[in-house]
């Protein structure tokens, strides 16, 4: 599993590069702190149209995945206004997670 974790930090932290070279090029500075409310609002939206599948109402199907990538891309912004190494916090997050699904197997308890 520790190269599955390698491979998935390498590639986070190149698409986080490229993310942060494009809004640096075309978008003026902004803090962390900007970044972080435009996250919660951009999953706040992906959330509302969730509950409104849920409740039964119509949504286009690409409300969905549109909504997901403006989350993506406010996740992206916020670590690197921050000088967070998503692809490294992801891989070790990953391994803690495994650990603990390991142990739970071990106890005969799902995760």
């Amino acid at each position: 599993m520790d190269s599955y974790f390698k491979n998935t930090e390498s590639f986070v932290s190149s698409v986080q590069e490229e993310f942060d070279k494009y809004q640096n090029t075309f978008f003026p500075y902004r803090p962390p702190e900007f970044f972080c409310l435009e996250l919660n609002g951009e999953a706040g939206e992906l959330a509302n149209i969730e509950k409104k599948r849920w409740k039964g109402r119509e949504v286009p199907e690409e409300k969905f995945s549109d909504e997901a990538a403006d989350v993506l891309i406010a996740l992206m912004n916020y670590s690197n206004s921050r000088g967070i190494n998503l692809g490294k916090a992801v891989s070790e997050k990953l391994q803690k997670i495994d650990i603990k699904r390991i142990e739970m197997s071990k106890e005969g308890k799902q995760f």
